[in-house]
């Protein structure tokens, strides 16, 4: 029965959240602020883990073909379709899911145990719309580019660590990549990643907004908002692949 009763609240919170915001000057300067708390500020880490885990897969690969019958273009091959299927749209959301959840989740619950959100229903502002929308409208629109970014510089990793490490061609990883490429492959990654974004930025709202006590309480709803979202990141991620791909 608690389950039922945090979804329900959640679905709830969501109608709240998709009302017309009552100012549009001020929805747009919170979305800026949002793009680059939740976006820019995650370049880095995106970057960074994509081009060594890149890396990672397309040595794996070349290291467990040990059949002289196998082309070395299977190493392109494969690490295209693991990073453009699984890595880039699923593992990234997942970390985004840890930094940006927290930082939701810490945020809202801060305002809501100092009430500060009180004041702003006092005053007539639909909070949750004024909080979370941004967040959503951010999340949603800007992931797919980051997403997109990762899928590079992942398949520009493999590269750089076969071509460093001797262990395959550059001219055979390129043509794997061009084997068999189907753009649709591009196009189940963001839709999934546009279903990730949009729980990243609800799920970890949801534990914020509802959260009861003082700060001790902001940290389990900071944490248990990672945990969720993770599941059910997870969850979204077998659906999907069933629904898309079968």
């Amino acid at each position: 029965m608690n389950y039922i009763e945090h979804i329900g609240k959640y679905f709830i919170m969501l109608k709240q959240v998709f009302k017309r915001p009552q100012k549009g000057v001020i929805f747009y300067e919170s979305l800026i602020k949002e793009i680059e708390e939740l976006g820019l500020k995650s370049l880095g880490i995106i970057m960074f883990i994509s081009f060594f885990i890149g890396g990672v897969i397309a040595l794996q690969t070349a290291l467990n073909l040990d059949s002289a019958f196998i082309p070395r273009s299977l190493i392109g091959f494969a690490a295209k379709r693991s990073i453009i299927l699984e890595f880039a749209p699923t593992f990234c959301s997942i970390i985004l899911a840890g930094k940006v959840g927290s930082y939701i989740t810490s945020s809202i619950g801060t305002m809501r145990v100092t009430e500060q959100i009180d004041a702003l229903d006092v005053m007539g502002v639909n909070s949750l719309n004024h909080l979370v929308l941004p967040k959503v409208v951010a999340t949603v629109f800007f992931y797919p580019f980051l997403i997109s970014l990762g899928m590079m510089l992942g398949i520009f990793g493999g590269w750089i660590a076969g071509v460093l490490s001797g262990l395959f061609s550059g001219v055979d990883y390129i043509e794997g990549l061009q084997t068999d490429f189907k753009p649709f492959l591009l196009v189940y990654a963001i839709i999934k990643t546009l279903v990730f974004a949009f729980l990243i930025a609800t799920v970890p709202s949801y534990f914020g907004y509802y959260v009861k006590g003082g700060s001790i309480a902001v940290g389990k709803a900071s944490t248990q908002a990672v945990v969720w979202t993770t599941i059910l990141i997870v969850i979204a991620n077998y659906f999907l692949t069933q629904m898309l791909l079968t």
